[in-house]
């Protein structure tokens, strides 16, 4: 069985998500998840974030056909560690992310591959519309 993980925020679902998802579902068998607990969004991107806690977004991936399994992390260091438990045939991670990749990522993961960003979708620009719509 192939296995492929990639990590995230996931607060707010787009396309782009979703694109990124089935990619990546696309390259194996089974599709892990990582994505950041609420803390670490909060001192990644703002007090305002996230807008789904980490159990409402677990509970979305979750239910996606192309997930398997989603787990939290809070630190670098987590996510390092569920690729050293997982050791991933393959992960994905979003072009515009390449230098926030860990450098040991390749010392637990078979590939490293980076995704272009589909379109303009981001989950600021989505949050930035909702609010301009008030």
């Amino acid at each position: 069985m192939k296995t492929v993980m990639v990590n995230g925020t996931f607060d707010v679902l787009h396309p782009g998500h979703i694109a990124l998802l089935n990619t990546a579902r696309s390259y194996g068998d089974w599709l892990i998840v990582a994505i950041d607990t609420d803390r670490r969004v909060k001192e990644l991107k703002g007090e305002k974030r996230p807008v789904n806690t980490q159990r409402d977004r677990r509970i979305m991936l979750e239910n996606l056909k192309a997930v398997d399994i989603v787990e939290y992390f809070d630190s670098t260091e987590e996510l390092i560690e569920l690729m050293k438990h997982y050791k991933p045939d393959v992960y994905l991670k979003g072009s515009d992310w390449k230098k926030d990749i860990p450098s040991t990522a390749e010392q637990y993961c078979n590939q490293v591959i980076y995704y272009d960003r589909v379109g303009n979708y981001s989950t600021t620009n989505t949050i930035q519309n909702i609010i301009n719509r008030g």
